[in-house]
């Protein structure tokens, strides 16, 4: 039951929180509403679920302040792109992330509504819990896109510094790394397809190979057009070498999110492994130029 006297309880500070917070939730029910409407099976259901629990959220702060709010629209489309993007879970739990840090300050300013307080840490554990029952087959595999990027990022990253430092010519440079990358590839899928073929779990073979071969392919083009754009060897390698980071940062970034761990503890080991690789394969080139006597 809410307190008769909840106008009285508001002063403005925290009528202010409330609005901000009833605002979350509209928001947040709309949003909801429209993932609903892309997903299928247990995933509608479940989504349609958290829109209706923000929808009773959004009408129990509207008894403490007598006022209709409008929803962010802009903040609708924005994650509708990315759930379309990066999946639903990514997109729900980025989202949360950011509920969960609002009502962290919101609920210092409602300690005087102890009935309010008590019913957003349920729900909070009760959306957690929806959350984690979202299911994206692809998500499953997401140990195989790992290996796949993380392998074409630290061997071609380290590739591609050996060759740009020997040879010295962006063309010759850039069909060698492709040709190498691509085969490559080619052998960490047939691996991850026998590997998963010998462990005893649900996981497809032949996808968790697509999987590799794809996520592989995808950084080896990432790393190499650079050489294919740019003349100068040292303005491709340093496109290659910004392109790595970014491809680390953004899924660095994407992972930490779904699996829920830190994001700069895994970005630096990353980027560490990376660049290091780099590094050595480049004095390993500069060493065998130099040994062999190459005037490239």
């Amino acid at each position: 039951m809410l307190h008769d006297n909840s106008k009285k309880i508001l002063d403005e500070e925290t009528k202010k929180a409330v609005v901000r917070f009833q605002q979350n939730e509209i928001t947040e029910h709309i949003l909801y509403k429209k993932l609903s409407n892309k997903a299928k099976g247990k995933n509608k259901e479940t989504l349609m679920k958290i829109s209706e629990d923000e929808l009773k959220h959004y009408n129990l702060f509207k008894k403490y302040t007598n006022v209709d709010v409008a929803p962010r629209r802009i903040e609708v489309i924005l994650y509708s792109f990315i759930s379309r993007v990066f999946g639903l879970t990514f997109a729900v739990k980025i989202m949360e992330n950011g509920e969960k840090r609002a009502q962290e300050s919101y609920l210092k300013v409602l300690k005087g509504i102890p009935e309010v307080k008590g019913i957003i840490e349920e729900e909070e554990k009760h959306e957690k819990a929806l959350i984690d029952l979202i299911n994206e087959e692809w998500l499953s595999y997401i140990s195989s896109i790992v290996l796949g990027l993380n392998d074409a990022l630290v061997e071609l990253t380290g590739t591609i510094a050996g060759l740009t430092f020997t040879l010295q010519d962006s063309s010759i440079i850039g069909l060698a790394s492709l040709i190498t990358g691509i085969a490559a590839s080619l052998s960490m899928a047939s691996s991850e397809y026998l590997s998963k073929k010998a462990e005893s779990n649900e996981s497809n073979p032949i996808k968790a190979a697509l999987y590799t071969g794809i996520a592989y392919v995808l950084t080896v083009f990432v790393l190499v057009y650079p050489y294919f754009v740019f003349k100068e060897y040292y303005i491709a390698f340093s496109v290659t070498v910004l392109n790595a980071a970014l491809t680390i940062l953004v899924f660095t970034f994407f992972t930490s999110v779904i699996k829920e761990q830190s994001f700069k503890k895994r970005f630096v080991e990353m980027i560490g492994i990376s660049f290091g690789v780099a590094i050595l394969s480049f004095l390993i080139g500069d060493f065998v130029k130099l040994f062999l006597n190459l005037n490239l």
